[in-house]
């Protein structure tokens, strides 16, 4: 009994964790480009049918602890891209189209190398750039409503020292108490699970604004993380399927307000670590009681979307930005690991976190264009008989020959 009970409540805390700690940033995003309370309350309950029901499948079919969670610096990009050409709808197109570029990822290897390659310098800066303008809400928010938001703040730092994996669970129930402390209640919502279709549309400027850089921020910040932190524990699920998976899975829940799901990265570990019992051949039961639970989760989504509502905008952010301070510092740390590409990698980080919106395409688009044009302009030629030094942060020939293997 002892020896399922242990993988089944680490399936539970994982679940918990990645939904409580993210799901003010997934709402943010949604409605930052223009899905309504239903169609946010939608799409949240989408996500976490995907990514329970894709857990679920990998779990039993691979008998591999494979976490899926949805793409929170994807969230993060929605909320610094905003509203597009096009609303709500054009922005559920681009959700699409990432969804099938994922897919494509993994059924043709030579694309998924391509992202590999990305400099991972060029990659932390743009992710970094994208996170600021939320990492920055705490701030805001104890200048704006520090009633509210002092105790949100004091709670996380608390926790962060003494229990850290429930630092930001613990703010969001400080920052729930506080609204329903000095809020109207809760007495007048519609709580029930919400699943609205929306038709999607398709704008140029909804493809290169928010399909492309979620893909990007997608597959560089999870997908690549979460195979790391499986490999750490000694699995390697084959990553055609997982790519083909999670790609399928977010392409069907983009009708529905989703905007992509993907490898879990923090909260992989949980149920991939010794926390899920000592015998990792049996851990893969700890990613599927994940699975169901992040399923039972999704039913709650029409009242985490009203809690969101009965908020000040900015304690929402400020809760968000303090579940992404981990990330930000994972991403500046990428950022400035290669003194060759620092200069490419911060002018990434500039142009991405400037926020400008050119021909009507977001920043973190031209952040990357910006960095990529840096960096070429800066590329040095190997001297003829040298041994080429491989950049810190890309990809050895190993690797891409294990990508393609797979």
């Amino acid at each position: 009994m002892n020896r399922l009970l242990q993988p089944v409540l680490a399936g539970v805390v994982t679940a918990l964790v990645g939904f409580a700690s993210s799901f003010a940033v997934v709402l943010a995003g949604l409605r930052a480009v223009g899905a309504d309370q239903a169609q946010a309350a939608s799409g949240l309950l989408a996500l976490c049918v995907a990514a329970g029901a894709t857990a679920i499948w990998f779990g039993l079919r691979l008998r591999i602890p494979v976490s899926v969670a949805w793409s929170t610096p994807g969230a993060a990009l929605l909320v610094s891209t905003g509203a597009v050409e096009g609303g709500f709808p054009a922005a559920v197109g681009a959700f699409a189209v990432c969804g099938v570029l994922l897919t494509v990822a993994g059924l043709f290897p030579p694309l998924g190398r391509s992202i590999a390659s990305i400099p991972a310098p060029i990659a932390g800066a743009m992710l970094a750039g994208v996170l600021l303008n939320l990492c920055v809400a705490p701030v805001r928010a104890l200048v704006e409503v520090p009633a509210v938001a002092g105790p949100v703040v004091l709670v996380w730092a608390l926790l962060s020292r003494f229990a850290r994996i429930w630092a930001v669970p613990g703010a969001l129930l400080a920052a729930v108490a506080a609204i329903a402390l000095t809020g109207p209640g809760l007495g007048a919502v519609d709580a029930r699970p919400v699943a609205e279709l929306t038709a999607p549309s398709w704008s140029a400027s909804a493809m290169v604004g928010i399909a492309l850089p979620l893909f990007l921020v997608t597959m560089a910040a999870q997908n690549v993380p979460g195979m790391a932190v499986l490999a750490g524990y000694g699995y390697r699920p084959p990553l055609r399927t997982v790519l083909a998976g999670t790609g399928a899975a977010s392409a069907l829940a983009a009708p529905f307000g989703g905007h992509a799901v993907n490898l879990a990265a923090i909260t992989a570990a949980l149920a991939a670590g010794p926390d899920a019992g000592p015998d990792p051949g049996r851990r893969w039961i700890a990613s599927v009681t994940a699975g169901v639970s992040m399923v039972v989760l999704g039913v709650g989504a029409g009242l985490a979307t009203a809690l969101v509502l009965l908020s000040p905008p900015v304690l929402v952010e400020a809760v968000a930005g303090l579940a992404l301070l981990g990330a930000l510092a994972s991403a500046i740390t990428a950022a400035v690991a290669d003194p060759d590409r620092v200069q490419a990698a911060v002018i990434t980080f500039v142009v991405t976190a400037s926020g400008l919106t050119l021909l009507g395409v977001g920043a973190a688009f031209w952040g990357l264009v910006a960095g990529g044009l840096t960096t070429l302009l800066h590329h040095r030629r190997t001297a003829p008989g040298a041994v080429p030094e491989e950049p810190s942060g890309e990809p050895s020939e190993e690797s891409a020959e294990e990508i393609s293997r797979r």
